[in-house]
């Protein structure tokens, strides 16, 4: 019989609560310790813990470097129990010039670039030390300014915040994503924020309109200029959150667009790979090449020869459009607060946060130099006793057993005063020795007096710290790199207009293969196909128009004429860029502008004119226009030419010919049509008579007739036989002629 477990004195949970509350624990962990920064010192607690170890491994701006590894060794080794190289990124981060606006390391060797900011090298190859900036967030660290909090482990103590002289957080900027909350702070120009700051100080009720006469917008490290909107950058600084469209800067140079910076986190590869793409798939003529001419004087440098007489602004805001040359930049100034807990900052609440931080700082340190101050001043006050009556207290030194008591009641002395003298050594004891120590008294006290004057003085509290704002302003201010110009949305240029315009013939074969032949004088029928094809149709137009295919079903689909294969070759199926329905067959094609005209008809003898803008479909499975009879389809399409009268002629299956009036024909966009030409019967069996060919004869041109391998040409004059008004039975076509193949307009007009 098996013991039963044995629970007394365990703490039992349900499941349920423990992962609840488990989750929590590191969700809370996640958004306080790991991926929001504080809002004093705009840190996250790694990149606090890599900037504190530095300064206590003494790697100060002026000191030597040392290797990479000895400081992420320290960091993970002492405060950071975590990995290795998640901490080495960090650091690198800090360090790159073009990920933060004010670098906090400078590092030797690869650390990595634009291109690919994460090809830096192993650390154990890289050194590295705190840059200048640095000192702004150290210098007053050793100055009671912060709280000290046990390590991970309890052996060491480390700072809780570091005392930032200056909002590095606004400065440097961060991103970072929590559990259920994100931050993406971007950076900006310290001389801005620093104007803006000591206009708060003086007006501490100043909205975020006043604030943006100082703070235009965010500032990039790697340049470029913000188009926003100015009414998007104020709601973004009114609210915290939104979105910025930054744009790369580019200059003409000998007839060359050369782009000298780019956007925030954009590299130049990818830039360059992306227009050298467009280039070579014949989406971008106006260019013929891009190259990349970076190096150490213009780190940026990326030029694109465009052709002769092309608008560069036209082209760069096509580039603009489809490139990353312009991109969005989210803007979620969510941040940790000075009372520990997350929430969205406007920049006047931010800014005013940040004070309130340097404030509590400002008056922490004035209030431990002070202690400092005094307590140097009471051991001066015994030491003073001390030379005053240098013999009597030698010999009570040297006559008593225990001469701190005695001093201390003889000279009416405090323990820290009898402890000062009995640790004198002898040299100090010189006449010289009462007139240093009078002298530093002097000093101390106006130091004390000035110590207290400011910390009783709200309005020499503000002073000192716009005056200390101000110098550091000084020291590691520059001027703005991003601009701020507002500027229209990029336009893409439409696909027609990439394409060159060129004369071509669009051929298409029974099997539903297509080409485009270059020229208008080719012979289609002239071609090579494959076995068991042979020529359908053709239609002429340029290389900048879309080509429409009719399938018998009467769907019309739409391609750029550019993209179909050359003439050389045999073509290539339409079913492989289309979706046809099963068992349909294509059968016409044309091409033109959105204003050309084309007649549509199907074998049941109706047909209507239709305008190729209203055909357009980028759909694969087409665009259904012409309404075709169960068991019926499509007839090659006949183009319309402009500006003219026409007429229209039309053959059926027994060589019943038609030709009437164009004016006759409706304008339609879809539909079944009218009545092209009087076709007995309603219903399709085999055998029975169809509409088999159009075309459409502008005055004083020829109407062919092809019928195998013969033609015969019918005269504008000689029409009579034929002509009528639109559903009449047409006239018969002499014996021999009437197996019609197709029909051709010849215009005789014709350029």
């Amino acid at each position: 019989m098996q013991n039963s477990l044995n629970l007394e004195g365990v703490e039992q949970q349900s499941l349920k609560d423990y992962t609840e509350k488990a989750y929590l624990d590191y969700s809370m962990y996640v958004i306080l310790d790991r991926a929001l920064p504080q809002i004093g010192d705009g840190l996250k607690p790694v990149q606090r813990r890599i900037v504190y170890a530095m300064s206590e491994l003494g790697l100060s701006a002026t000191s030597k470097p040392k290797k990479s590894a000895r400081t992420v060794g320290d960091v993970i080794g002492k405060f950071h129990p975590h990995g290795d190289s998640a901490c080495y990124e960090a650091m690198v981060l800090m360090a790159q010039d073009f990920s933060y606006r004010y670098p906090i390391v400078l590092g030797q060797g690869n650390w990595g670039s634009t291109d690919d900011p994460k090809s830096f090298a192993a650390m154990r190859y890289t050194e590295s030390k705190l840059a200048p900036y640095a000192k702004s967030l150290l210098q007053e660290l050793g100055q009671g300014t912060v709280d000290w909090v046990p390590n991970f482990d309890g052996t060491l103590s480390e700072p809780g915040l570091l005392p930032a002289r200056l909002p590095n957080l606004l400065l440097n900027g961060t991103t970072g994503i929590a559990v259920g909350m994100s931050t993406d702070v971007p950076s900006h120009n310290l001389n801005e924020v620093v104007s803006a700051l000591v206009h708060l100080i003086d007006k501490p009720k100043a909205s975020v309109a006043d604030l943006m006469k100082h703070i235009r917008a965010p500032d990039f490290p790697t340049g470029g200029e913000i188009v926003s909107p100015a009414a998007d950058i104020r709601e973004i600084y009114a609210t915290g959150n939104g979105t910025l469209r930054v744009r790369a800067k580019y200059r003409i140079e000998d007839g060359n667009i050369v782009i000298t910076e780019l956007p925030f986190q954009v590299s130049g590869r990818k830039i360059q790979e992306q227009i050298a793409l467009q280039i070579t798939s014949k989406k971008l003529p106006q260019a013929t090449d891009i190259r990349d001419e970076s190096d150490l004087e213009e780190p940026t440098r990326l030029v694109i020869d465009k052709k002769r007489g092309v608008d560069a602004e036209q082209l760069m805001s096509h580039l603009f459009s489809t490139t990353s040359l312009e991109r969005t930049l989210r803007v979620n100034m969510n941040v940790i607060g000075l009372n520990g807990r997350p929430r969205l900052y406007n920049l006047a609440e931010l800014l005013t946060e940040w004070l309130k931080f340097r404030k509590d700082t400002v008056r922490r340190r004035l209030e431990h130099r002070l202690g400092l101050v005094r307590d140097r001043l009471h051991i001066l006050d015994g030491l003073l006793v001390a030379y005053l009556n240098i013999d009597e207290v030698i010999a009570i030194i040297r006559s008593e057993d225990e001469p701190k008591p005695v001093l201390m009641k003889r000279f009416k002395l405090s323990d820290i005063q009898a402890e000062a003298i009995l640790n004198l050594r002898l040299r100090n004891l010189a006449k010289l020795e009462e007139m240093k120590i009078r002298g530093e008294q002097d000093e101390l006290n106006e130091e004390r007096d000035v110590l207290e004057k400011t910390l009783k003085s709200a309005a020499r509290l503000k002073t000192l710290i716009k005056k200390e704002l101000l110098a550091d302003a000084e020291a590691y201010g520059d001027s703005r790199r991003t601009e701020v110009v507002e500027r229209e949305a990029a336009q893409a240029l439409d696909e027609t207009e990439l394409v060159s315009s060129e004369p071509v013939t669009i051929v298409l074969s029974k099997r539903g293969f297509a080409r485009a032949a270059k020229g208008h004088e080719i012979d289609p029928q002239a071609l090579s196909y494959k076995s068991g094809d042979s020529f359908l149709a053709a239609a002429q137009g340029r290389s900048n128009q879309l080509a429409m295919f009719v399938d018998s079903t009467g769907r019309v689909y739409s391609v750029m004429a550019h993209t179909l294969p050359s003439a050389r070759g045999q073509g290539e199926p339409l079913s492989g860029r289309f979706k046809p329905p099963d068992g349909s067959a294509f059968c016409g094609a044309m091409i033109g502008g959105t204003d050309d005209r084309y007649v549509l008809a199907s074998d049941a003898g109706y047909g209507f004119v239709a305008k190729l803008g209203d055909l357009v479909s980028r759909n694969k499975a087409g665009k259904s226009v012409l309404r075709v009879p169960a068991g019926g389809r499509s007839v090659v399409p006949a183009a319309i030419p402009a500006g003219r009268e026409c007429l229209v002629a039309a053959v059926s299956s027994i060589g019943r010919l038609l030709m009437f009036e164009m004016d006759e024909l409706p304008e339609l966009g879809k539909g079944k049509g009218l009545k092209l030409i009087n076709i007995p019967g309603k219903k399709y069996q085999t055998g029975d008579e169809r509409l088999v060919a159009i075309a459409v004869v502008p005055e004083g041109g020829d109407l062919r007739v092809v019928t195998g391998k013969r033609t015969m040409t019918i005269k504008w004059d000689d029409s009579d036989p034929y002509y009528g008004e639109r559903a009449l039975r047409g006239g018969l076509l002499p014996k021999g002629w009437r197996a019609v193949e197709r029909l051709e307009a010849v215009d005789n007009d014709a350029d």
